[in-house]
């Protein structure tokens, strides 16, 4: 998930595919093809001669296979050719069975509603950009269908909001009903993308302090760690140039694979430390990649552990469909049969296993790349043993239907718009440690075109908007704990009142909770010392339910029976001295502790 950036772009956060470097250069193919990581032992001489005899017959267990799918000719050509950009990624199998190739077939969803869908593989986002500017041109120019340029690109909801600051700011120049909106999402990462770093780290957040973490930068997975530093109140240090022994430091890779190559070699380099002012020497310890790169990780030299990835933070990363805003209002009927055929394949594949395998086999076709088997095989999480014997978790993604978008957008009671939430607190990481490369990003409101989704949740009855994936809680206990952090959330004096200065906490924190959407929560409630010990205790109390009704009221589909839980302490945990009123203002305080039940 590594892109080149356009000035324009200056930060994306991105997802590109397996061995997509390859596209470009085809002697990473050959490499890769020919199996680099292959750890061949070479067979010791024995002691003595040994005559030479016949070995006894193996017989040993046929692997699973999947047969190779081969798709129809394209067999809607007579209506308008719309073209869709896209990377490989599972989230999208989808939208792949309902085009049934890499152009809409005559049995397909797509031709069945008018669609004639063309997908075409692109890993470069700066490309995906300059095609969206060129079809926007077009259109400018008075072409109703320009014959060039992009109709539509996907990439992941957490790296949008960098995305469609670079793209926006060229495209209203032409005019401000040429802006790229999202309009919908085919699927989720849901696993593959991940933090890996010693089991260490894992167990103690703040023994990662010091560590040099090789990858992307900027992309989706860097997003991962970036978000779990929050949640632990650890700093990061976005100068890549210097060593920082009490930060999380960084070694910046040409993508995703070559993050993998850096741990698994030793990769060292010499970095001014920031205390000292003098070079040092510091080794990768960690990484953040995803399937395949975590493979060869686990298989080639092992010993880091998914510290976090999208499986907990179940809601960074959704595939989100980008259209041209002007385009779109006037072919509103290509874009909702669009729209409908993704979900009615995410659906299918969502109830019925031999869906899956047919995307899968469409997939490699479509991505040219692998096989059917291997995109299978990583739709779901997979637990395999590494070189050193570890348990570590490979791949995990999901596919939308209309039910899992209505939810996405908060377009149903008891939901929120978690794209919204997504998209902001991602771009405000970045605008954070990069002002100068995103300075201003656009509000989620903006760049969002929701009439679509709701012109299809009118047409169809609620009961062919299918089942949407939603996280269920009930009697899950935590047992793994993901990240602590202590939140000043302000409460009226001896009461479990919320001040009017709590409001900008309450929301950050609601924000950080539904995109973390695959964690238990626990609230635990603290005070001072001041007052008598059983209405310290009570208060606490009060405090933290107040904190956890609150949020459950915002969203009850994102906080559902069982997430979340209270716990009281009263002053029995000070952080700090209650001799002083500052150490006494530390102590009074919600601490929020995310994890999961295995």
């Amino acid at each position: 998930m590594c892109p080149a950036f356009s000035p324009e772009a200056k930060v994306v956060a991105v997802k590109l595919t397996p061995l997509s470097k390859a596209l470009i250069t085809v002697g990473v193919v050959a490499a890769v093809g020919a199996g680099v990581y292959a750890n061949i032992d070479k067979l010791a001489p024995g002691a003595e001669h040994q005559k030479a005899s016949i070995p006894p017959e193996a017989k040993l267990p046929e692997a699973e296979k999947v047969e190779p799918v081969v798709a129809a000719p394209p067999g809607c050509t007579s209506e308008p050719e719309v073209r869709f950009y896209h990377w490989a990624w599972n989230a999208q199998a989808g939208l792949i069975l309902s085009t049934g190739g890499k152009q809409a077939t005559a049995d397909s969803a797509m031709c069945k509603n008018k669609v004639n869908l063309k997908l075409i593989r692109e890993d470069n986002v700066d490309t995906m950009q300059s095609l969206m500017a060129t079809f926007a041109e077009g259109l400018k120019k008075g072409e109703k269908n320009p014959a060039s340029g992009a109709h539509f690109v996907a990439i992941m909801g957490d790296g949008s909001g960098s995305f469609l600051k670079g793209l926006n700011d060229r495209l209203t120049k032409l005019g401000s009903e040429y802006m790229a909106v999202v309009v919908g999402s085919a699927g989720y990462s849901r696993g593959e993308d991940k933090f890996m770093g010693p089991p260490a780290w894992k167990k103690n957040p703040q023994a990662s302090r010091g560590g040099l973490v090789a990858g992307y930068l900027r992309d989706g997975d860097w997003n991962i760690a970036l978000k779990w530093l929050g949640d632990n109140k650890l700093p990061n240090n976005p100068d890549e140039t210097a060593y920082d022994p009490d930060a999380l430091n960084w070694v910046n890779a040409n993508d995703y694979i070559d993050a993998a190559q850096k741990y698994v070699s030793g990769f060292c380099t010499e970095l001014k430390n920031v205390k000292t002012g003098k070079k040092e020497k510091h080794c990768v310890d960690a990484v953040v990649t995803w399937t395949p790169g975590d493979v060869t990780v686990a298989e080639k030299k092992g010993g880091l552990v998914s510290i976090v990835s999208t499986k907990e933070y179940r809601s960074q990363m959704p595939n989100v469909i980008i259209g041209h805003k002007k385009w779109m209002s006037e072919n509103r009927k290509i874009v909702t049969g669009m729209l409908a055929s993704i979900f009615e394949g995410g659906d299918q594949i969502k109830k019925d296993p031999a869906m899956l395998t047919r995307a899968a086999g469409l997939s490699a076709i479509v991505y040219g790349e692998k096989d059917a088997a291997y995109w299978q095989k990583y739709f779901s999480v997979v637990v395999e043993k590494d070189k050193q014997g570890l348990d570590v978790e490979l791949g995990g993604s999901a596919v939308n239907n209309l039910a899992d978008n209505q939810q996405v957008f908060g377009l149903v009671p008891g939901s929120t718009n978690i794209f919204a939430a997504t998209y902001t607190v991602f771009a405000e990481i970045v605008k954070q440690q990069y002002p100068k490369l995103l300075p201003t990003y656009y509000p989620a409101a903006d760049v969002v075109d929701l009439s679509y989704l709701k012109d299809l949740a009118t047409a169809a009855p609620a009961a062919n908007a299918g089942q949407a994936d939603l996280a269920k809680f009930a009697g899950q206990e935590m047992k793994q704990v993901v990240s602590k952090k202590s939140w000043d959330i302000k409460f009226a004096t001896g009461a479990a009142t919320f001040l009017p200065d709590a409001t900008k906490d309450l929301d950050t924190l609601f924000k950080d909770l539904v995109v973390a959407g695959g964690t238990i929560v626990e609230i635990h409630g603290h005070t001072d010392n001041v007052g008598a010990v059983e209405k310290n205790a009570k208060l606490s109390e009060d405090r933290a339910f107040a904190v956890k009704k609150w949020l459950e009221q915002q969203s009850s589909a994102n906080f559902p029976e069982g997430r979340v839980k209270v716990f009281a302490h009263g002053a029995s945990e000070p952080l700090d001295s209650n001799d002083t009123a500052e150490g006494r203002a530390k102590n009074r305080r919600v601490e929020i502790i995310l994890g999961v039940s295995s």
